[in-house]
């Protein structure tokens, strides 16, 4: 069977390609297989080296990189199809969009698989079995896992260290070296195990080293949290926060019953206490397809049940009265719905929130995703909302998954809102919610998270969670969070960059001494 499969040309480039790729997705939230990618990524190597060696002679008649490509193309399809394919759940909820379901399952993994059809074509034919091509081969997929991140808009899902989301002591080298850096040592840490097929000198030691390597992140990752507590233990500086989970099918409200219900039913589930100073935080979609103004025409249920000591944080549309802009926002309020801060959404969703080209596509008759036909604006650069001790940087929904958000500025906590009930009961919100936590370590900061039909939860800065609230729980959780004032703060790519010279130093240097 063997033979078979090694003789077999529509297996060895298109099959065995797909297959892996789509078994990557389990090493994902929610089922943290991560040790999976130590098969996965090997056996991609091999595959390649393989392919580019049989078609220099057995399959010389066929285009030599036509194989190569459709290598690692056919397995960044598989890896997208698997863990984004809950993408087109948001679909369902517009009738007029639904024809576009089976577009949106095939359409987003043939071009995203574009990615690794590249990596393969520049691996191609310098790909053997040896040390030269094993750095080249992290070198080249640890930079266009970087490009996907940062071209078009950027889309950072699922780079190969987010499945290390549950792994807290070994999550803690995020934060001095950066998401990227650790991305690409965890792609030498998975791919490590192939060099024992290598008949290279040395090979165990090297391995032995890697894995050394893996474990020294280990030590100083349980150093870093035994230290920490002991430290944080003692802070004073502190802020209750309650973080209410409605749990609200996705509906958009269309008249004054619907949107006193869902009013009475938000204030049941905070509970206010009246003489507590409280930050009450609610989802980003609440007062779905209720804009500021009409909101404010309830402010007095608001009134009635909260007192000054609130602070009510939730997502709302807003138009700007000035340019006639429409923003997807989170507000800061008093118990008297009046704005204390507002923060208008940088990173708008494409088709989602707004859409690319849009005069063409209007000519197609299609619309962005959420309601209505014009597209959100893009909101531009905001200061972070300061109150008293409090710095806050706030992230709407989609924007958990850029690290670069997190370098504007100083802050010592962050909140995030999100709207997840698009997905329904899929992978999808699962997956959002590890982003979460791998910010709150590269910040050093608590990271406050409210999610409607998502996961909700404290999370410390060492990306442990506190309290959680699970995607069909309804009710609240509740936390006095510290504020951790640090300068222990990743701010840039600069070790990505050192790790891509080092190794192309390394592949130039071994290269030319073979």
């Amino acid at each position: 069977m063997f033979n078979h499969i090694q003789n077999n040309r529509i297996i060895l480039v298109f099959i065995l390609p797909f297959l892996l790729g789509a078994l990557s997705t389990i090493s994902f939230q929610p089922f943290n297989f991560s040790f999976i990618n130590f098969f996965i990524l090997p056996s991609l190597y091999l595959l390649l080296s393989f392919v580019s060696k049989r078609s220099k002679n057995k399959y010389r008649k066929k285009p030599f990189f036509k194989n190569i490509f459709f290598v690692g193309y056919l397995f960044g399809v598989g890896f997208f199809l698997s863990g984004t394919y809950w993408i087109s759940n948001s679909l369902t909820f517009d009738k007029e969009l639904s024809f576009l379901i089976p577009f949106s399952v095939i359409l987003i993994p043939t071009i995203l698989g574009i990615y690794y059809g590249l990596a393969s074509l520049i691996l191609g034919w310098l790909m053997k079995n040896n040390y030269s091509s094993f750095f080249l081969f992290c070198l080249v997929f640890s930079l266009l896992d970087f490009l996907r991140g940062s071209m078009f808009s950027g889309f950072p899902w699922n780079l190969w260290s987010y499945s290390w989301s549950w792994f807290n002591e070994i999550l803690q080298i995020l934060n001095p070296i950066g998401l990227y850096a650790f991305n690409s040592l965890s792609i030498v840490f998975f791919c490590s195990p192939v060099l024992l097929f290598f008949k290279e000198r040395y090979k165990y030691g090297v391995f032995s080293f890697i894995i050394l390597l893996f474990f020294s992140f280990y030590i100083f990752g349980s150093y870093k949290i035994n230290i920490e507590n002991s430290d944080y233990e003692s802070n004073k500086e502190t802020v209750y926060v309650k973080i209410i989970s409605p749990s609200f099918e996705m509906r958009y409200l269309s008249n004054e019953k619907e949107i006193i219900s869902t009013i009475n039913k938000v204030i049941r589930f905070s509970d206010p206490d009246p003489n507590k100073e409280t930050i009450f935080i609610w989802p980003e979609g609440v007062f779905a397809g209720v804009y500021l103004e009409q909101l404010k025409k309830y402010s007095h249920f608001f009134k009635k049940n909260f007192s000054d000591k609130h602070l009510l944080v939730f997502g709302v549309n807003i138009q700007d009265p000035d340019s006639d802009k429409f923003y997807n926002s989170m507000l800061v309020a008093n118990n008297n719905l009046k704005q204390i801060y507002r923060y208008d959404k940088k990173k708008l969703v494409p088709f989602g929130e707004f859409i690319p080209f849009n005069s063409f596509f209007e000519k197609l008759g299609l619309k962005k995703i959420t309601q209505g036909y014009g597209s959100f604006s893009k909101g531009e650069q905001q200061s972070n909302f300061l109150y008293n001790k409090i710095n806050i940087l706030p992230l709407i929904c989609y924007e958990i998954i850029f690290p670069q958000l997190l370098n504007v500025s100083k802050s010592n906590l962050i909140i995030n809102i999100s709207e997840d009930a698009w997905f329904g009961d899929s992978i999808g919100p699962h997956q959002h919610f590890s982003k979460a936590i791998f910010r709150a370590v590269e910040n050093n900061t608590y990271l406050i998270r409210s999610a409607n039909k998502g996961i909700s939860a404290f999370i410390d800065n060492n990306g442990r969670i506190i309290k959680r609230l699970e995607p069909q729980e309804i009710g609240n959780i509740e936390l006095n969070v510290p504020l951790i004032n640090n300068e222990y703060k990743n701010k840039n790519d600069l070790i990505f960059f050192i790790l891509l010279f080092t190794y192309t130093i390394i592949f130039v240097v071994l290269r030319d001494k073979k």
